[in-house]
């Protein structure tokens, strides 16, 4: 709304056209989603608490998260809200990527938001029933799949690119690209969901990610940058930037109240939307690994968690009793019953996220 706006003043004023810029705008809307997310934080919060919409803590998770009982939850509302208001705001209405992404960002968001009043209005700290979770997720993953495939006047190039080198690719075709990224939206939504269980732990990589990819997605659309670096030119990609820059601001600003002690969690509503659009991102620039290797974080929790349940259910079959490899999964709860302090496993698992996003940063001119 605001690029038009100014794209008309700038007819009289010529002053106006360095919003047409999408560095200045993706700056813009990372300040503009934190000013959101700080400025409604407080009063969402209150109408949660006041709804007596608070978290479930399940039997089965560490006892120190007991007294966590009853803090809000659905905190990913807010999130939501700032992206999607500040990329109205900064975004290209005409841009078909970023219209993608933010309808499939919404859609697992309302997914997420189901699934969290069932565990609010119900009390049942396992939601939505993991098959019918899992059903919508394939649903909205294999549409924006198709969409991406089919509906493009640009037709999206279709090889797995492979970092650190200039010429390997694997040509995938039409339906593995479809299938590719069918896995990508919905495996990375539900490796933020499983990370999202300490206070800070999932939204800060999060918010890296974005920014870093917010890098990926200007050189992917920008014919000069992309072809230097020996990356895939995707003509419009540039405008993810504006919503990528609205993830890492509304994140910030979540931030500010889910740090310990968090006085808000961000919900399945927060976590499978904010993992389905870092997929889907991926997707379009075409990093499917580089958002593998940035987001380590979150494969080891996944891996963590297949790990612990296959291994569980392997040896009940053959011995007749369970056992289990970690203490705990996910990964973060194994370090917290082996002694660590909840907020040690967040800033260093913060920290090893920081180097990850760095080295796939790296993948830009390392070829």
């Amino acid at each position: 709304m605001l690029l038009l706006l100014s794209q008309w003043l700038a007819q009289e004023v010529r002053a106006f056209s360095v919003f047409n810029y999408i560095t200045l705008r993706t700056v813009l809307a990372a300040m503009t989603a934190m000013f959101f997310s700080l400025a409604l934080g407080p009063r969402v919060i209150r109408w949660l608490a006041a709804k007596k919409i608070g978290q479930a803590i399940r039997s089965c998770g560490p006892e120190t998260h007991l007294a966590k009982s009853g803090t809000p939850t659905m905190g990913g509302v807010l999130i939501l809200l700032a992206i999607t208001l500040t990329t109205l705001l900064w975004g290209s209405l005409s841009n078909h990527y970023v219209w993608t992404v933010l309808v499939v960002t919404l859609g697992f968001g309302v997914i997420g938001l189901y699934d969290d009043w069932k565990k609010v209005i119900y009390r049942d700290p396992e939601g939505l029933a993991s098959r019918w979770k899992f059903f919508w997720q394939s649903v909205l993953g294999l549409g924006a799949a198709l969409f991406l495939a089919f509906s493009s006047s640009n037709p999206m190039q279709t090889d797995l690119i492979v970092p650190f080198f200039k010429t390997v690719a694997y040509p995938l075709g039409i339906w593995g690209f479809v299938t590719l990224t069918y896995f990508v939206i919905v495996g990375t939504s539900n490796a933020i969901n499983l990370t999202d269980g300490l206070d800070g732990l999932a939204i800060m990589p999060t918010v890296m990610i974005a920014a870093a990819f917010a890098v990926f997605a200007y050189v992917a659309g920008n014919a000069r940058y992309s072809d230097y670096l020996l990356l895939p030119y995707v003509p419009g990609a540039g405008e993810l930037c504006i919503l990528l820059g609205a993830i890492a601001g509304a994140g910030l600003g979540f931030l500010w109240f889910n740090a310990y002690p968090a006085e808000v969690f961000m919900g399945d509503v927060g976590a499978l939307a904010l993992g389905a659009a870092l997929g889907c991102v991926a997707v379009i620039v075409r990093q499917e690994i580089v958002l593998f290797i940035m987001g380590g974080v979150f494969v080891v929790e996944t891996l963590s968690v297949m790990i612990q349940v296959g291994w569980f259910k392997y040896t009940l079959r053959r011995y007749g009793t369970g056992q289990r490899i970690f203490l705990m999964a996910p990964l973060h709860h194994h370090f917290e019953q082996s002694g660590w302090k909840e907020t040690q496993v967040v800033v260093r698992f913060w920290i090893i996220t920081i180097l990850l996003v760095l080295f796939g940063l790296s993948t830009l001119k390392l070829r």
